[in-house]
């Protein structure tokens, strides 16, 4: 009970965030992309700064000793997915590589899929990304 708890509390600071996040990158605003990855290293309680240089497989082991990697991939992919969309648009072909490849190793290992939008986050992205 305890450990829902956590996750959920956790989900919801992510989903707000991410949210912020997400419209100020769009915006082209400095730093934002930085927000959206920090956001994501606080979900799975890692560095951001390490999780997010990890190759994907790497990711995706940090993520299960984690013990919650089950309960937030749906919304890593998510972020994944959409920093990699958001650093395309920049030029930034690299990065936007590399979160692809940690989105779709997230979404093997976890059984998600990276075009799945979590409901809370449903109508930012219509509203973003349509």
């Amino acid at each position: 009970m305890l450990q829902r708890d956590y996750v959920l509390e956790i989900v919801d600071q992510f989903v707000e965030g991410v949210s912020d996040a997400l419209r100020r990158a769009l915006r082209g605003e400095a730093g934002a992309t930085d927000d959206i990855e920090r956001q994501i290293g606080e979900l799975l309680d890692l560095d951001p700064g390490t999780a997010l240089v990890l190759a994907p497989d790497s990711l995706v082991t940090m993520m299960v000793i984690s013990g919650i990697g089950d309960s937030v991939a749906g919304y890593v992919c998510y972020a994944l997915a959409r920093l990699a969309t958001i650093y395309g648009r920049e030029g930034a072909d690299d990065l936007a590589g590399l979160r692809r490849l940690q989105a779709r190793a997230v979404a093997e290992s976890f059984g998600c899929d990276p075009d799945d939008v979590p409901a809370e986050l449903a109508r930012l992205d219509a509203e973003l990304f349509s």
